[in-house]
Formats: structure tokens, sequence, C-alpha cells
């Protein structure tokens, strides 16, 4: 773990996890579902999400994990997840058939990334809709908020 922001992955202090490349996605699994938020350091939307994902860390910490990847330090991830507007949110609960599978709104899982993203930030309601999809993942994945 270090001090520094440029540190090339781990939690910073406030738990949000950096992601750089998919092995940080994928050993992030084996522990439950994962929040990734794909943003970039001169996005004004993305600076808003840092408080809100910060405190999803401190509430989700040991149930899910509150990831964070910057699009220009890691453009592989970009590509990989065909991100083209920013912030750009999604929840992973796990892979099938070497396809990460998406936790939707609506409670179903997809392996189709499109039916499971969120774009942008949509006011003060933010943080109650990502909490509620992490909600849904954990009991996806047979685990509960208040365990």
């Amino acid at each position: 773990m270090g001090n520094s922001t440029n540190s090339k992955v781990g939690l910073e202090k406030n738990d949000v996890l950096i992601i750089t490349q998919q092995d940080n996605i994928n050993k992030s699994l084996q522990k439950g579902p994962i929040f990734v938020e794909m943003g970039a350091k001169w996005c004004h939307a993305c600076k808003s999400t840092k408080p809100i994902l910060e405190k999803l860390a401190v509430e989700y910490r040991g149930k899910a994990i509150i990831a964070s990847a910057d699009v220009d330090q890691s453009p592989e991830l970009r590509k990989y997840f065909g991100v083209n507007y920013l912030p750009d949110c999604f929840v992973i609960v796990g892979i099938e058939n070497g396809k990460y599978v998406y936790m939707q709104k609506d409670g179903k899982v997809s392996t189709d990334r499109s039916q499971a993203r969120m774009i942008g930030l949509n006011g003060t309601n933010d943080e109650q809709m990502f909490e509620k999809i992490i909600d849904l993942a954990l009991v996806q994945d047979g685990k509960d908020k208040s365990k």
C-alpha cells in the first residue's frame, strides 16, 4: 500500500481500490462483488464521485470492493469495457464462460455491460442508486449488507 495516488495498484487510505488492469478485477472478484468507476482526473463529474466512492468503501468494507480506474492511465481497460462517457460505473458479480457478469438496476444479471452501466451523474440520488445495485449484488452473492 502506498500513500501516493500514483501507486500502480492498491488501496488508498480511503479503501477505494485503484485498478489498472483486468487482473486487479479478477482477483477482487474472489472476495465478492466489485463496484467499478471508470473516470479521469480531468473529468469534473468524476471528481464529484470520489466522496461517494469513499463513503461506499467504508460502508461496504468486507462485503464488496469499491474500485476506481483512470481511463487515461489504463487505456486497455477503457477499450475492453468500451468506455465513451465518464464517469462510467458498473457492478461485476462474477465471471461466466470467460465474460464478466454484471448486476443490472432491476436485480437481474447479464454478461452485456450495456444493460448494467451507469453513465454520468444523476444528481442527489447517485449514492442511493449505487447502494441499491451493490445491495442487489450482495444478495446475488449470498451476502447481506448488515452482516
